[in-house]
């Protein structure tokens, strides 16, 4: 069983940044595909940013050239660095771990962007 705990969203200005972290509980960055996922109110979930095993590094447009997701295996922690942020960022962000059948997610931290 793998547990994910994120932390350091919160409230920020448009323009403004926010650094997220998932920390687990394993060091699962070897095997697992990591993921952020975002769920905005009346909305679906969201895929954000993905990073493989091997370091493939995937964003959807919406967050393309704002937000950078980096692991650091050393103290298993996977980042989500956002800059410009908007208010449709506004959301809970989730972090995702999957191997194979195996998944865990995290419990989410909300992120609001307002002025």
């Amino acid at each position: 069983q793998v547990q994910l705990v994120e932390s350091g969203g919160g409230l920020v200005q448009p323009g403004g940044s926010l650094r997220l972290t998932c920390t687990a509980s394993l060091n699962i960055f070897d095997l697992y595909i990591l993921r952020w996922y975002r769920q905005a109110p009346g909305k679906q979930r969201e895929l954000v940013a993905q990073a493989t095993p091997l370091d493939y590094i995937s964003y959807s447009e919406s967050v393309e050239g704002r937000f950078t997701i980096l692991k650091e295996k050393y103290r298993n922690v996977l980042l989500l660095e956002m800059k410009d942020l908007k208010p449709e960022d506004t959301a809970v962000y989730y972090c995702n771990a999957q191997y194979n059948s195996l998944e865990f997610w995290g419990q989410g931290t909300q992120v609001s962007v307002s002025s």
